[in-house]
């Protein structure tokens, strides 16, 4: 429970609760008889500053204030009616003093980083220059951003969050930016997905580039739903305080060479069932994949998630470095995480009623596993094809068929039912982890695998290959991540949830009651009630039809980036470069294809009547086979009406195929415009509406009577 904060005055607006948190501070007041508010927060030792309207929302029966940005120290908070723009400030309130903490910045997102991971300064205060983009299901598609999308730092204005965050493809733009979600987000409110699989997509052209960018959410009730995150080359992107729930596959998935990341105080529940066997609960949640490194989770409240975490598949290298802290894993069941061939610091997480395995390691992986607390944990920690995982050789591995990884275990707690094997001199083959002396203790060159006869690296009593850190006691994790300042959402979220530990610790189903409360879950949220925002609705946006993204929306989009295709939606199979030269789609600037020889294949089935759209190098023109008739154009732009069916692309004449996408009629509604003064209206492929004559791009073109399909300029 939380301690309501008293009131310093009586006033018309009254102060109902308040309290500090992570680098933020908040209020609940009483909204009279007033339609509109300004609210203020102010440090120890100075003076009051305006907070934005967005800030400020109605909750119907109350209001609520957020101050977020904030240094750690003593705050407080004031609310002001407005009435036809004159502050009453005799009707206002203001808090007692309210405690903000800083935010936990160990691990190795912050390690080798000298600047703050994401939009704010390692302080908790935005980065200079940095800018606020804040987002609601009202305005998912309308929301306008300027962003820089040329090297001579021109910008054009993006609409809808999807299509600003592309702007992040080109490379070019690198102001700081926090994007604040503001209540429930919704798949049919997204102006588009950049993603098929995850939903929302954070890219940028090459890892190295720092983003400094944050995405988090307002208060306790911020939650992304039916879709998750997919990041991609991203530098100092992070991730914080929002709830993901029922997403398409993983809640968050770190995918190609992401480095100095940060998830945390995120609330994780179900995904959408998969087909397999193992999907009834989601694919995953969190998975750290194709040499990304540098990556921090921490802080994280992970409701029965079936595939907690994958960290790594098979491309990477021990020189990935992941760190899990603070998290609690509430009635899980594995993967926490699950370890192929990356260097992984698992510390002061709880493992709260795991009905299959917690820790994993294969694949010559390093994992220090140290001061976490395991309550009724089947197995705690598992090596690949020895110990628990085969009974001692006596079954076959149920937890992987893969070489083994080492763990190293020092300082855990376990309490309740488990299964645990330590290496000892009469158990040198068998073993789930080596028990540690000494948190300093290394492990011994002769401690193997018993498959693949992989060891231990020892990073961690190495000082250049691990960062700064003091541990909690593992019998304290428990009250720290279930404490006001623990895991997931600030308070908590808006959404609680018991377990019945006698009936779910040991269960891998899932628990239907659960899924039903998440399925009809909504926010309470109502209206942006700041001054200058007076009544506007945010539990308002235009439903569309289905829940499945729809051509136009970004679905069978496709480019090569990471040489690599974006998109399983086409089964391809051929060779990729990056030297054949560049294309632009729509700003975006393209700079790894497919090159289109004999032995290449690009097939797909349609199943309604579609547009294919194939963009090959600047200096090419468009030349290709489908279903081994040769097409062509004038242009390094080549289109084509299909009709429903199966299609394969193979080559034609040699060229490098940048972009591949699949849309519907893009024209559809466009003849109810009016354009009186016959100058042209501008549409993206997307089927978005352009504010301005477009640069050099691929485009629709309207006249007020018909629209053009496609303008290369």
């Amino acid at each position: 429970m939380f301690t309501a904060v008293s009131l310093l005055t009586q006033a018309a607006v009254a102060i109902q609760k308040a309290g500090g948190w992570f680098e933020s501070a908040y209020a609940e007041f009483s909204l009279g008889d007033y339609e509109s508010f300004n609210a203020y927060v102010a440090k120890e030792g100075s003076g009051f500053v305006k907070l934005d309207a967005e800030l400020v929302r109605s909750y119907g029966s109350y209001g609520r204030v957020d101050a977020i940005g904030l240094s750690a120290g003593k705050y407080r908070l004031k609310i002001v009616p407005v009435v036809d723009g004159a502050e009453q400030e005799s009707a206002s309130a203001t808090t007692a003093d309210l405690t903000v903490k800083a935010y936990d910045r160990t691990g190795y997102a912050h390690f080798g980083h000298s600047e703050g991971v994401g939009a704010y300064n390692n302080d908790g205060t935005l980065k200079s220059g940095a800018r606020v983009l804040y987002v609601n299901r009202a305005n998912l598609k309308t929301v306008t951003m300027d962003m820089k999308v040329s090297s001579g730092g021109a910008t054009e204005q993006r609409t809808g969050l999807q299509h600003i965050l592309q702007a992040y493809e080109s490379g070019e733009e690198d102001r700081p930016l926090a994007v604040r979600i503001l209540g429930k987000l919704e798949l049919a409110a997204l102006d588009s997905i950049g993603s098929k699989e995850e939903g929302l997509q954070i890219k940028s052209r090459t890892g190295s580039k720092e983003m400094s960018l944050t995405i988090e959410g307002v208060g306790n009730d911020a939650a992304i739903y039916g879709f998750g995150l997919l990041l991609r080359n991203c530098t100092g992107v992070e991730l914080r305080n929002f709830a993901v729930m029922l997403c398409l596959d993983d809640a968050v998935s770190l995918d190609t060479k992401n480095k100095h990341c940060w998830v945390h105080n995120l609330d994780l529940f179900y995904g959408k069932t998969g087909s397999a066997a193992d999907q009834v609960k989601g694919d995953g949640t969190i998975d750290i994949k194709a040499l990304s490194t540098n990556i921090t989770v921490a802080y994280n409240h992970l409701f029965d998630n079936g595939k907690a975490s994958l960290c790594g598949m098979k491309n990477e290298t021990t020189d990935c470095y992941v760190t899990y802290h603070h998290n609690w894993f509430d009635h899980c069941d594995s993967r926490m995480p699950r370890v192929r061939t990356m260097t992984v610091h698992v510390y002061n997480n709880y493992f709260d009623g795991i009905s299959k395995y917690g820790a994993g390691a294969t694949t010559g992986s390093s994992v220090f596993v140290e001061s976490n607390y395991f309550r009724n944990t089947q197995k705690p920690m598992l090596i690949s094809m020895q110990g628990s995982d085969t009974n001692n050789g006596t079954e076959t591995g149920t937890f992987s068929g893969e070489d083994g990884g080492v763990i190293k275990s020092y300082g855990n707690k376990f309490e309740g039912s488990y299964k645990y094997k330590p290496y000892s001199a009469t158990n040198s083959k068998h073993f789930d982890a080596y028990e540690a002396s000494s948190r300093t203790e290394q492990v011994p060159a002769e401690v193997k695998t018993l498959q693949g006869a992989t060891g231990y690296s020892n990073f961690d009593t190495n000082a250049t290959l691990i960062y700064s850190y003091t541990s909690d006691a593992a019998a304290d994790v428990p009250d720290i991540v279930k404490g006001e300042y623990g895991a997931g959402r600030m308070q908590h979220g808006d959404f609680s949830w018991t377990f019945n530990n006698s009936a779910d610790d040991n269960s891998a189903a899932v628990n239907a009651d659960l899924k039903a409360a998440i399925t009809d879950y909504e926010a309470t949220v109502e209206k942006i009630i700041g001054e200058g925002y007076e009544g506007v609705n945010i539990d308002e946006y235009e439903e569309q039809q289905g829940t499945d993204p729809q051509p136009g929306t970004g679905s069978y989009e496709c480019y090569f980036t990471g040489l690599k295709p974006s998109s399983t939606f086409y089964t391809i199979t051929g060779n990729y470069s990056n030297s054949k030269g560049k294309a632009v789609v729509n700003g975006v600037t393209y700079t790894d294809c497919l090159k289109m020889e004999g032995s290449t294949s690009i097939k797909f089935i349609t199943d309604k009547e579609l547009t294919l759209y194939l963009v090959f190098a600047e200096s090419e023109t468009g030349n290709i086979k489908i279903n081994g008739a040769k097409k062509t154009s004038t242009t390094n732009v080549l289109t084509q009406t299909l009709a429903a069916g199966s299609y394969e692309l193979t080559k034609g004449d040699t060229r490098n195929l940048f972009y591949i996408n699949l849309l519907g009629d893009e024209t559809t509604g466009i003849s109810a415009l009016t354009n009186d003064d016959k100058t042209y209206i501008y549409f993206d492929i997307m089927g978005r509406r352009l504010p301005s004559v477009p640069e050099k791009g691929l485009y629709l073109k309207y006249d007020g009577k018909a629209a053009e399909k496609v303008i290369v300029y």
